[in-house]
């Protein structure tokens, strides 16, 4: 096998790991975001609804 041939395989090796690398973290990134969404628009909601609830008490009721 010359030293071409070796070049060209090892060179297609990285970029194969780099590619297989590179969705493994974008994965990650994309699933930290969904899961940081969920908390995000949960604790919306809640803020939202003790806001609600916290009005409601301070008026008066006729």
């Amino acid at each position: 096998m010359s030293q071409a041939t070796r070049m060209h395989k090892r060179h297609r090796f990285n970029t194969r790991m780099t590619r297989i690398i590179l969705l493994i973290s974008f994965l990650f990134f994309f699933g930290r975001f969904v899961y940081s969404s969920i908390g995000a628009w949960y604790h919306h909601q809640e803020k939202v609804q003790s806001q609600q609830s916290s009005l409601s008490v301070e008026t008066p009721v006729r």
